[in-house]
């Protein structure tokens, strides 16, 4: 079994329901088969076409695997990995919290390079898990305001939503990927809120309301 490094993951942000009990270690070897799809760090990739999951809530992340092994969430690339034979709820708890815990800096601390004790390899290492979104098309101020007015009470303020509620961020996410499931969530593919499925509160935004808000999320985090 490999040793897992905590220096990688160590933020405790949230609890997967399983709480107390998971194993980060088995989180750790379950990811490395994630990882072939969504990168090492839970970084995602191909610009979205592989969503980042590095730093979601514990409990979202095991709802949504939840719902694709029950088919209730319809993501054909899943399905072979979510198999109850092969990734039983304690495997997605461990999953959940595992990748609840990875923190993708925005930018890299300060260094000198020329310093004596200057550590290429870990200034390698620091590079490879920096997650930047690339500023999306839009009015950036108009969806501050739209978002503060209509997204902030569940997503939280800057975007990286709420834990303890299980709701997840957006701040740092991919705006195609975003795009992606706004329109799933439009063509009834989704629930936006379970607690109100006949909410039709995305339908109520202009495209153009939309792009402004991911404008802003896509710089939120910065």
């Amino acid at each position: 079994m490999r040793v897992l490094n905590l220096s990688l993951v160590l933020v405790f942000v949230c609890l997967s329901p399983r709480a107390g009990a998971v194993d980060l270690e088995n989180g750790a070897e379950i990811n490395e088969v994630c990882a072939a799809c969504h990168g090492e760090y839970g970084q995602g990739g191909k610009n979205g076409e592989y969503p980042r999951i590095a730093g979601q809530p514990a409990g979202y992340t095991f709802k949504q695997l939840k719902l694709f092994q029950d088919r209730s969430r319809p993501n054909m690339p899943m399905v072979e990995h979510v198999d109850k034979r092969e990734l039983p709820d304690s495997d997605m708890e461990d999953i959940s919290a595992y990748l609840s815990k990875i923190v993708l800096p925005t930018r890299l601390p300060p260094v000198d390079e020329t310093a004596p004790d200057f550590d290429a390899y870990q200034r390698l290492l620091q590079t490879k898990r920096l997650m930047q979104i690339a500023r999306a098309e839009g009015d950036i101020e108009n969806g501050k305001a739209l978002y503060k007015k209509e997204c902030r009470s569940c997503h939280g303020k800057e975007g990286v939503g709420k834990s303890k509620d299980n709701v997840p961020m957006l701040a740092g996410q991919y705006t195609k990927y975003l795009w992606r499931q706004v329109d799933k969530y439009l063509d009834g593919t989704l629930v936006h809120d379970e607690d109100e499925p006949d909410s039709e509160l995305l339908a109520e935004f202009t495209r153009e309301e939309i792009r402004d808000i991911f404008a802003y999320l896509s710089v939120a985090d910065d």
